[in-house]
């Protein structure tokens, strides 16, 4: 997924529609197997997952299956299971705060461009909405004791004894690199759940990328003293699900399910190793300028 991909990007790796997983609030008929905070909680402790580790989930909780509760439900049962000392890190990025010049689902018309940039609100972190991250990162976002990075398109959120540890300090002109979340995380021993998404959802690849070569680009995004243009890594989840791929091949992952979703988990730590070898040889790139949304 595209950091700053365009505010309405269709599907979204979290997010519910009207075939079900909402907790009972569809209008349609559910669509099984039910899950429970309960029985999703088992489910993540016989995958693995350990109380008091520091957990980075990337999430959908349609492919769950009908969740009584809904989004609040998941994030119960994630927080039972990583216990007190446990930390809950989620994804809750802000495409849309981003150049109107650079959408494409939907384009905007060129004459409001100027328009949008002027009016644009600047990134809040207690009150911006995520966007495209879907409900369960929405759900940790807006929970009592949440924490969430600076930056204004690729922040992250946490819940736990080291939230503040892992969000303080997020670089605005850093999105997933050295002086983000994701380092702190690797640093840590943290690990990555994978829960109904594929690898194209794995941010922790894209720390790689500020360790290989790769272009830069200016990117135009609102601040609080107006419109910016400021200078970002290039970053792209192109390729991510053959990476993924070949770092499940080679490397110790474990695959199991929860409801009816597959899970994925592994560390941070070792998907960021891999992805750095593998970027360079199968993905190279210039390291060139260029401006956000173009080739």
């Amino acid at each position: 997924m595209s950091a700053t991909s365009a505010p309405d990007t269709p599907d979204t790796p979290d997010g519910t529609d009207s075939t079900g997983g909402t907790g009972g609030y569809a209008d349609v008929a559910p669509i099984g197997p039910l899950v429970t905070r309960g029985s999703l909680a088992g489910e993540l402790r016989e995958a693995g997952v350990r109380e008091g580790e520091t957990l980075l989930v990337h999430s959908s909780l349609r492919s769950l299956g009908w969740v009584c509760g809904g989004p609040v439900a998941v994030v119960r049962a994630l927080l039972d299971v990583l216990g007190p000392e446990g930390t809950l890190v989620v994804p809750t990025q802000t495409g849309g705060l981003s150049d109107p010049a650079a959408w494409s689902a939907p384009p905007v018309p060129e004459e409001w461009w100027d328009t949008i940039r002027a009016t644009l609100p600047a990134y809040d972190p207690l009150i911006t909405p995520s966007r495209g991250m879907g409900a369960i990162p929405e759900a940790v976002r807006t929970w009592p004791g949440a924490l969430r990075s600076a930056h204004p398109q690729t922040s992250f959120a946490a819940l736990g004894p080291r939230a503040a540890e892992i969000t303080e300090g997020h670089a605005t002109d850093c999105r997933l690199g050295e002086r983000s979340p994701l380092a702190r995380l690797e640093r840590l021993g943290a690990r990555v759940l994978l829960l109904g998404v594929g690898y194209d959802a794995c941010t922790s690849f894209h720390l790689a990328e500020y360790r290989v070569p790769c272009p830069r680009a200016l990117v135009g995004r609102p601040a609080p003293g107006g419109w910016e243009v400021v200078t970002e890594l290039a970053i792209t989840s192109e390729r991510f699900d053959e990476l993924g791929h070949d770092f499940e091949r080679d490397r110790p992952v474990v695959r199991a399910t929860a409801g009816a979703a597959d899970l994925r988990l592994f560390p941070v730590a070792a998907a960021v190793a891999y992805a750095e070898k593998w970027l360079a040889v199968h993905r190279p790139r210039e390291e060139e300028l260029m401006v956000e949304g173009t080739e």
